[in-house]
């Protein structure tokens, strides 16, 4: 891994388990937040010969689409905590033949970035979960030109997000289950658009901008292909990990309930809602 590593508990979660289990289902999960996908890339506006930096690239559909709008004359440093993910993402660029890109495991909070170096960061649902936000942006900051951008995709308030809040109503089973702590790392730690602000302009960002976005969020063909998905998730594991085996299957009763519930002619659906945020470096 390059560079060092503070956000050590996020980075046993990417490069182990979960990072595994996202590479493997990369194109369920692709499919979930497809309609994003446009949201981000128009908001990113990506020029020919520009050099991007994309955060917390994952399976690598944003670095490759970069690298095509960017063209030979550009190009695209991807960088992950995941290695599963990124060993995934790099072999589809090779397959595909997208020669500007360049892959590194490692975490965007500190890695050493050349300052100044880049037209354009973006981020599709890979900023959530730093320990140091404001470090970390600062850091990402650092690597901007002046007059360069941020553009990032981050998940709107949690009570928008019915993929969630549907899952932990299934999976409660008579449990108070706490809310996040705000800003704490995690899926939701940029949904409140104040904190984020500040955040943002703690790290030295200007003209900082949230546009709301409305998606469907597909989660498989049917309701037991949903199914089988759902119940490998990390947060489904980690709801159902200190319950007894009764509880256990009273809540996957539920979570079975839920998806029949969500079961459309199109799939099994939920709704959500993320932000678009932009912003410049001075």
């Amino acid at each position: 891994m390059a560079g060092d590593i503070v956000n050590v508990e996020q980075a046993e979660a990417w490069n182990g388990p979960e990072g595994e289990y996202w590479a493997t289902h990369q194109a369920r999960f692709d499919a979930t937040i497809r309609p994003y996908h446009s949201d981000l890339m128009e908001a990113a506006g990506i020029a020919p010969g520009e050099k991007v930096l994309d955060i917390g690239c994952g399976n690598g559909v944003t670095s490759r689409d970069a690298a095509r709008a960017a063209g030979p004359g550009g190009e695209v440093l991807a960088v992950d905590l995941s290695g599963p993910m990124l060993g995934r993402a790099a072999q589809q660029a090779k397959d595909d033949g997208i020669g500007n890109i360049r892959f590194e495991q490692a975490d965007a909070q500190v890695y050493p970035f050349d300052a100044g170096a880049f037209d354009v960061a973006m981020s599709r649902f890979g900023v959530m979960f730093f320990a140091d936000p404001v470090a970390a942006f600062a850091n990402i900051g650092s690597a901007l030109r002046s007059g360069g951008r941020l553009t990032m995709l981050v998940w709107g308030p949690l009570a928008d997000n019915e993929w969630i809040t549907a899952l932990r109503e299934a999976l409660a089973v008579g449990r108070n289950l706490p809310m996040p702590p705000p800003g704490a790392p995690g899926p939701f730690s940029m949904a409140d658009t104040d904190f984020a602000r500040g955040i943002l302009t703690d790290a030295g960002f200007t003209a900082i901008d949230f546009s709301r976005v409305w998606h469907r969020f597909l989660v498989g063909a049917d309701a037991g292909d949903a199914y089988d998905f759902l119940a490998g998730l990390n947060p489904v594991q980690v709801l159902l990990a200190d319950l007894d085996e009764a509880k256990k299957a009273e809540a996957l009763d539920n979570l079975k309930a839920t998806i029949a519930d969500h079961e459309t002619g199109d799939g099994v659906v939920f709704g959500s809602s993320a932000w678009v945020v932009t912003a410049t470096k001075p």
